[in-house]
């Protein structure tokens, strides 16, 4: 009896433990006024997306995972590029926690700063009158450039395009919070500032853009640790001439993102600063080494004339000398990782090869970003427009770069999609 008894009461705690972490990890989390359950939830897009796929073993292959549906993870490989960029506002509270219900185990704040240097999530220093409403609030007129609307000429042909530009380091921090996020778009041949405002594409969708909450840096951080996310953080290039108010360096401005992390106590592994700029780079590895191991090169190179992705000879600097600089990722957009062979097979660029060989690892952008893809998908699928006529092709891509190219980890609008793929291949 005595043994029973003790197996018995060895059974109700060992239970009692069970239904405790199982409440534990499925009880939502709360930040203001919202909640956060651990729970993935990937939608219908990823299933339309696999159902559009040309006929073929992937495709028989992604569609055995629909039955996956209950035990989707959050992953790593799945990147939130500026959230969930595609119907959320960007940089906006929820669409950080869009992308983590969708799997994002990485999510990004592009990272600037206001007129008190204080750092916030944006993508561009000077892009206020496109992603919030500060156009048709009392804070419009410190814009450093108001808004202009379109004119024409008597025949009614276009003279200039509607404009307007509106800075962060136009306002205080405490100004910008008063702000609300919405779609990233401006109509160019807009003769109100309404009409400029109403812009957002059709493939997107302004369905959730009632709140738009936007967020410090540093509160990115404490709801990206909430969320249970590792944190890519972009230190944008500034608007302004640095240093900015006299004394505010280049350097000054990358330390300070950094510290943010260490005043917050996040770990360095969980951070993967980024920037177009090598010098921020070499600056992270040089002076925080132990953030510098994941410092994300950006590689805009395809902006200068002289560089060809298919000839690495033209790299300047080479894979080489950024593996010996200290470089480890390196991040192109995704047209330059891939190519296509004598068969029109979709391949690893020599781009790709090349940083492989050099040792480099890899990030690719961004994934959603492209609308519908019937036309050949637009300058992020320009390296292999011929064989891209359907939506569901970027799957197709995607198992490139993962399978292929062998990247850590791809950015996208919609996490959702990346997240299904990387599941279902069982990616970390």
């Amino acid at each position: 009896m005595k043994i029973c008894s003790l197996v018995q009461y060895t059974s109700a705690i060992l239970l009692a433990l069970s239904m405790f972490t199982l409440l534990a990890c499925a009880s939502p989390k709360y930040f203001g006024d919202h909640e956060y359950s651990e729970t993935v939830q990937l939608g219908p897009r990823p299933y339309y997306l696999v159902d559009d796929m040309d006929s073929g073993h992937l495709k028989g292959e992604l569609k055995q995972c629909n039955n996956k549906e209950n035990r989707f993870r959050k992953t790593d490989f799945s990147i939130g590029h500026r959230g969930a960029a595609m119907q959320f506002p960007e940089h906006t509270r929820e669409s950080y926690v869009a992308a983590a219900r969708m799997g994002a185990g990485i999510l990004e704040c592009d990272v600037t700063f206001t007129k008190d240097r204080k750092l916030v999530c944006r993508h561009s220093q000077c892009d206020l009158h496109t992603t919030t409403n500060i156009l048709v609030t009392p804070l419009a007129e410190k814009c450093a450039i108001p808004f202009d609307p379109v004119t024409f000429d008597v025949d009614g042909n276009l003279v200039t395009p509607a404009s307007a530009s509106c800075c962060t380091n136009d306002i205080t921090l405490e100004e910008f919070k008063s702000l609300k996020g919405k779609m990233d778009a401006t109509n160019s041949r807009a003769a109100s500032v309404e009409e400029y405002l109403d812009a957002t594409p059709k493939w997107r969708t302004d369905l959730y853009t009632q709140e738009g909450t936007l967020l410090s840096h540093a509160e990115s951080i404490e709801l990206f640790e909430l969320l249970r996310v590792k944190m890519t953080p972009e230190l944008k290039s500034p608007s302004v001439e640095m240093p900015f108010d006299g004394d505010y360096t280049q350097e000054t401005y990358a330390q300070q993102m950094i510290d943010e992390y260490k005043i917050a106590g996040v770990n360095a592994k969980d951070v993967y600063a980024q920037s177009f700029n090598l010098d921020d780079v070499k600056y992270w590895i040089t002076n925080e080494p132990r953030f510098g191991r994941n410092a994300v090169y950006l590689d805009d190179r395809y902006d200068d004339s002289s560089f060809d992705f298919r000839d690495p000879s033209t790299y300047s600097p080479s894979m080489e000398e950024l593996a010996a600089d200290g470089v480890r990722i390196i991040a192109p957009p995704i047209w330059m990782l891939i190519d296509l062979d004598a068969n029109s097979e979709i391949v690893p660029s020599a781009y790709a090869d090349a940083a492989k060989t050099a040792g480099l690892n890899i990030i690719a952008w961004t994934l959603e970003r492209s609308g519908l893809l019937g036309n050949g998908g637009g300058w992020y699928y320009q390296s292999i427009t011929p064989v891209i006529n359907n939506d569901g092709d970027m799957l197709k891509v995607l198992d490139v770069l993962a399978q292929d190219v062998g990247v850590l980890g791809v950015f996208s609008d919609w996490p959702a999609t990346v997240s299904y793929y990387a599941n279902c291949k069982e990616l970390k």
